[in-house]
């Protein structure tokens, strides 16, 4: 393509696999993790692979100055045709909150989307923006192109264990039943940007299963993009996407990767999450 082109900013959360990112030109600003008085930036610094484990351990979202050195780069580069930024749900994050401070002071050249999701319901949303931008789609177009992914999307997660959850002010009306409820094994959504409790399962085996079955009434007959997550757990991811791929022909084979040391934090060990983007060409 060319002549100027809208650039594409998204935040670490979104588990972009590089391969993904490199290719459609997204750039990804960082989130942090806050470790014994470090301030670590994830996907750029040292983290400890048991994150989740940490006692005293806390996230923070992206800083003012992160961002509007993002978005000023990216105006840079665009030639003018603009930033588009996609950000993990602002239910989630304070994130998207501080974009839209920084968004303002730069101007109209910058617009903001709140992705309603984390991990790669975040990522889908930030690769069909970048899609449109490749596709000559203006500024309008490419959060348009945003819009419409972020009401297709979908996103399923089952914890080991309640701990982590326990800790984390991100469950929704997930909340009322974890103090108690401490032998079921709560499969999640996430509804409108939230975290909520889908089901209670009596076992890890059955939320799983009820998970993929929940993916696989969504997708239907159609095509999907799909992203298989996991903490410390890469045999139950591989598991769950090769179930996806045997029940779901249609669809091309899940993106598996970690889910990242800052959505690590929340869930915990053994948390394995789905994330769903419908093709809106049907089958």
């Amino acid at each position: 393509m060319t002549g100027p082109a809208v650039v594409v900013v998204t935040d670490s959360s979104a588990c972009l696999p590089a391969e993904l990112r490199d290719r459609w030109g997204i750039r990804v600003v960082p989130l942090h993790i806050l470790l014994g008085g470090a301030d670590l930036r994830d996907g750029i610094d040292d983290i400890p692979e048991d994150i989740y484990a940490r006692d005293g351990v806390s996230t923070a979202g992206t800083n003012p100055e992160e961002l509007t050195g993002a978005y000023r780069n990216g105006l840079a580069d665009s030639g003018g045709a603009g930033v588009v930024a996609i950000h993990i749900s602002s239910a989630l994050s304070g994130t998207f909150g501080t974009a839209e401070h920084v968004c303002a002071q730069i101007g109209s050249g910058v617009r903001v989307v709140d992705s309603r999701s984390a991990a790669m319901g975040t990522g889908f949303v930030a690769l069909a923006a970048a899609r449109a931008a490749a596709g000559g789609a203006d500024l309008d177009g490419v959060v348009a192109a945003a819009e419409a992914a972020v009401r297709r999307s979908h996103a399923y997660l089952v914890v080991h264990r309640l701990d982590n959850l326990r800790r984390s002010g991100r469950i929704g009306s997930a909340a009322a039943w974890l103090g108690t409820a401490l032998s079921l094994k709560p499969l999640l959504t996430v509804d409108d940007g939230k975290l909520v409790l889908a089901q209670r399962v009596r076992t890890v085996s059955k939320a799983v299963a009820t998970m993929i079955d929940r993916v696989c009434d969504v997708v239907g007959d159609r095509r999907a993009a799909l992203a298989v997550h996991h903490v410390a757990n890469p045999q139950g991811a591989h598991e769950v996407a090769g179930a996806l791929a045997e029940r779901l022909p249609a669809c091309e084979p899940a993106v598996i990767s970690d889910l990242g040391p800052t959505l690590a934090l929340h869930v915990g060990a053994g948390a394995v999450a789905v994330c769903v983007d419908v093709d809106p060409a049907g089958a």
